[in-house]
């Protein structure tokens, strides 16, 4: 067996907050629905998805359901999991490590969703299930480097079942269902071609990262990776305290997330954020409240301040908004402060 690759960790990643922020956001509540990450190459994209691994907390599963489902969700167990409380067996409830689950760029459709056995159904009349990517990918984080590269069939597939939750596959005329809630993540680099606006929307967050223009910051870069390129297990093994503190940091923020009310003032300063940038539908309006309470969550507080939106809007709407083909202009953050000093 191969030994695992040591990743440089996450928590030395110099500067890239927003990177990180939209990450950990995601991972504290998942409903926000994913992050699209783009940049140009070398500016830590990759390195920090996967280096998530190291520091993602432990949760619930079923002991030996082959989709991990949660026990905490009774509606959310697959069939299997079902049945077996129908037989009245009482589910053991072990817990598992949170993954980062990478899909493979020429992945096909069947690889993603899993397969059934048509000639095992005509024969026994039973279902028979081969799972896919999905089935691996419930309740981890879906990473798909270079996702702008994707069948656009794919990333449908991909973005229908984190939204829905539910991995669905039919094949002449059977079917079969699991559960399929995961965090999906892409990266991507711009220059070799866009996702459709109609995808862009499909993600939560999104954004941009750029190489450091700062002989300050790229000095620190250069150090850091040279250091671990050095003694790789030394050099993780330096910072597991502060990898534990943000677990911790993780967990806290998960508990504390469901005593974050949504007020009235809150969901004003969603809507009034979502006209200012001439957002369509609402899908913007729902993702800016769920994103600012995790912010929230995170910081350690139980409301939801002009600061927590201040600091997601750009993460939200800036993918969202429409632009010519060629437009280059960058979000301005100032006038997310201007908007949100009237209230």
């Amino acid at each position: 067996m191969a030994e695992m690759q040591t990743l440089f960790p996450f928590v030395r990643i110099v500067k890239q907050d927003k990177m990180k922020r939209a990450l950990l956001l995601n991972v504290v509540d998942p409903s926000i629905g994913g992050v699209l990450i783009k940049g140009e190459k070398g500016t830590a994209k990759s390195t920090a998805v996967r280096s998530m691994a190291q520091f993602l907390p432990a949760r619930p599963a079923v002991k030996g359901c082959a989709y991990r489902c949660d026990p905490r969700y009774p509606k959310r167990l697959c069939a299997d999991c079902q049945a077996r409380i129908a037989a009245g067996e009482e589910l053991e409830t072990v817990k598992v490590p949170m993954k980062v689950i990478e899909l493979p760029l020429n992945a096909t459709e069947d690889r993603v969703s899993g397969t059934l056995d048509l000639e095992y159904v005509l024969k026994t009349g039973k279902k028979k299930f081969e799972p896919g990517v999905l089935a691996s990918a419930n309740g981890n984080i879906l990473y798909v480097d270079e996702i702008n590269l994707l069948d656009d069939h794919i990333i449908d597939l991909l973005l229908d079942s984190a939204a829905m939750g539910v991995n669905y596959v039919e094949r002449e005329g059977v079917s079969f269902s699991h559960p399929a809630r995961f965090v999906l993540v892409g990266t991507m680099n711009p220059e070799e071609g866009n996702l459709r606006p109609q995808l862009l929307d499909r993600f939560g967050l999104s954004v941009e990262v750029e190489g450091e223009d700062s002989i300050t910051t790229r000095t620190e870069v250069i150090k850091r990776r040279l250091a671990f390129d050095a003694d790789p297990e030394a050099y993780v093994d330096s910072c597991k305290d502060e990898l534990k503190a943000l677990t911790k940091q993780i967990e806290q923020a998960r508990k504390l997330i469901t005593e974050i009310p949504v007020d009235d003032n809150a969901v004003t300063m969603a809507a009034k954020l979502s006209m200012k940038f001439s957002m369509e539908g609402h899908r913007s309006d729902i993702t800016l409240i769920r994103a600012a309470r995790a912010n929230a969550a995170l910081a350690g507080r139980k409301e939801i301040t002009k600061d927590d939106m201040k600091d997601v809007a750009a993460l939200v709407l800036a993918h969202r908004i429409k632009r010519n083909a060629f437009d280059k202009t960058k979000f301005d953050e100032s006038e997310v402060t201007e908007c949100l000093a009237r209230m």
